[in-house]
């Protein structure tokens, strides 16, 4: 399916919102009927129907169907935060007894559902670099039925070689999910490589603007209404229809923003390589990075998100580095319009800052929309205070 058709059309039915160009917002609670008859179907599916807002409303339908398009999948269903996907997806496929495997260091709120949500009752995980499919194979138990991915990771960029990954799941009946924020289906398409559930945080690209928080999981026709009728209604995190709107308004722009951003992420990571004071770039797409066959093997492209390592003998250097920038916002996210940056060392005590560990000097920048110019300089800024 067309690219420019999904964004621009599907799902927009203009003719009977008296034909205006963007969606209305059907910012309703709930739903009429005209017959008893009418309102026991809906009861009865409500999948398939409009009852109540926290279930199907027709302006996050629209944004649903587009989302499933641009992932390649059956459906899909969009919640008030990319957590909220994560929870559900998880939650869905796993029971008290089970066994998760999941590669090491994912998203905070993910890790910290298999740390200490779900041993509350009994479901256990195994942390893998999953770099290597062999350490996949080794952890899988009798009782394993979920493999969480996140490729890329969005600190290291550790890559999964998402068919092999898949196959072997299929082959253990092993469900498979994976956080593909990093990439958006516009760079990346898991299902197309065999993956059951692809989810992401929808506040970053697909959004854009820094103004919507959202998360999208996507999947089998099967599967999604399964979660729908249970994990999504019942903890009740689908998204307002306003915030769909926002983000309907957001895919007009994807393919663009996302284009403008690659090319300026490129100078920026130039500047960046040659810069005395920088001690490597890590980033996707970089002919050095270590798993570069790999990404551009399953990967159509990398954005905005890098991270590099400062040289500095003392946590003071890098404050006073971040602390000059003027115009790189210092902040968590990434996606939006403005550029972004946040050191390793902001979660760390001050005292424990160790300079002999790299990750200790690393700092994420998010290239946003400004031109390339205007970032750099700023960064040139912030190299030109340190040990001042």
């Amino acid at each position: 399916m067309d690219i420019s058709y999904i964004i621009n059309e599907l799902a927009e039915d203009r003719e009977n919102y008296f034909n205006a160009i963007a969606p209305p917002i059907i910012q309703s609670s709930n739903f009429a009927f005209k017959t008893v008859d009418d309102m026991r179907g809906a009861f009865a599916d409500e999948y398939s129907t409009y009852l109540y807002s926290r279930g199907l409303n027709p302006t996050v339908d629209i944004l649903r169907k587009k989302l499933a398009a641009l992932d390649g999948a059956e459906d899909c269903l969009v919640f008030n935060s990319g957590a909220a996907a994560i929870f559900a997806a998880v939650l869905a496929n796993v029971k008290s007894g089970d066994h998760i495997v999941s590669v090491r260091k994912p998203y905070t709120w993910a890790q910290k559902m298999f740390n200490e949500i779900l041993p509350r009752f009994g479901v256990t995980t195994t942390y893998v670099d999953g770099r290597d499919i062999e350490n996949f194979e080794r952890a899988i138990l009798p009782n394993t039925t979920v493999i969480y991915l996140e490729s890329p990771n969005s600190w290291d960029y550790a890559i999964q070689d998402l068919k092999a990954v898949a196959e072997l799941a299929k082959a253990e009946d092993i469900v498979t999910i994976i956080d593909n924020s990093y990439c958006t289906p516009i760079y990346q398409r898991p299902i197309e490589f065999g993956i059951d559930l692809t989810l992401q945080s929808a506040t970053k690209y697909i959004g854009g603007h820094s103004d919507t928080v959202a998360g999208v999981l996507s999947g089998s026709a099967e599967m999604i209404m399964r979660i729908f009728n249970s994990e999504y209604m019942n903890i009740g995190s689908g998204i307002s229809p306003f915030n769909a709107w926002l983000l309907i308004r957001g895919l007009r722009t994807l393919p663009m923003r996302l284009q403008h951003i690659t090319q300026t992420t490129t100078r920026v990571i130039d500047y960046l390589k040659g810069h005395d004071k920088v001690e490597e770039v890590l980033f996707p797409f970089d002919e050095a990075f270590p798993q570069y066959a790999l990404a551009k093997q399953q990967m159509e492209g990398a954005c905005g998100l890098l991270t590099f390592i400062i040289k500095a003998d003392n946590v003071e250097q890098i404050e006073q580095f971040c602390n000059s920038l003027q115009h790189i916002l210092m902040a968590v996210s990434w996606g939006g319009h403005e550029s972004l940056i946040i050191p390793k060392c902001s979660g760390l005590p001050a005292a424990a800052f160790n300079p002999q560990h790299k990750e200790h000097r690393s700092l994420r920048l998010y290239v946003g929309l400004e031109e390339a110019d205007y970032i750099i300089k700023d960064l040139e800024r912030g190299f030109g205070m340190m040990g001042q």
